[in-house]
């Protein structure tokens, strides 16, 4: 009877360690400029409807000690693609399913991409930013899924609805979006 404390504290710590997910590294640096760490890319949003499509992809990376979202926002359609920028105004709030809202701050450097056009006359769009995270917030995203992504871009804002669990129509992996930082912010500490 006595060891059953013990136990119980022994299976939560043994559950908390386990509980998240392996890192994957990317990208792992150090030369004269300094360090640089990255994980893979991660789907957080897929939609693809009436011949468009559109993805966002994050990864998480720690410069100097620095730790940042890369988010990587792709839209591919047969029509013209409006272009959508990041400014040093640009921020993403995420809404935890504890309540809280916590916001990234894009880094001060404006950001707009080119339209490309592929082999199957496809318009495609590639925009890409860095956010840095607020210390305010840095510990809630580690406690708390989230349900929602607004994106502020230089003109306009929009929400994206994170799922619990989102399997891809693009390469069939299933992915937890809504437990990204759960899962993967311990890589990039």
């Amino acid at each position: 009877m006595k060891h059953y404390p013990l136990l119980s504290v022994m299976i939560f710590f043994y559950l908390n360690i386990h509980g998240q997910k392996p890192c994957e590294i990317s990208v792992n640096v150090t030369d004269s400029l300094g360090k640089y760490k990255a994980t893979k890319d991660y789907l957080l949003y897929e939609k693809i409807f009436n011949g468009k499509s559109s993805f966002i992809f994050a990864s998480l990376v720690v410069a100097d000690g620095t730790p940042a979202l890369n988010l990587q926002f792709i839209e591919k359609s047969m029509e013209f693609i409006k272009a959508k920028c990041f400014d040093k105004n640009s921020k993403i709030y995420l809404q935890l399913l504890n309540g809280k809202i916590v916001t990234l701050l894009h880094v001060d450097k404006d950001n707009c991409p080119n339209m490309l056009r592929d082999d199957n006359g496809y318009n495609n769009r590639i925009l890409t930013g860095y956010f840095l995270f607020k210390k305010d917030g840095y510990d809630d995203l580690k406690s708390s899924s989230i349900s929602l992504m607004r994106i502020k871009f230089s003109t306009e804002t929009e929400d994206y609805i994170l799922k619990k669990e989102l399997k891809s129509e693009l390469n069939g992996t299933i992915y937890e979006p809504e437990n990204y930082f759960n899962n993967y912010l311990h890589c990039i500490e």
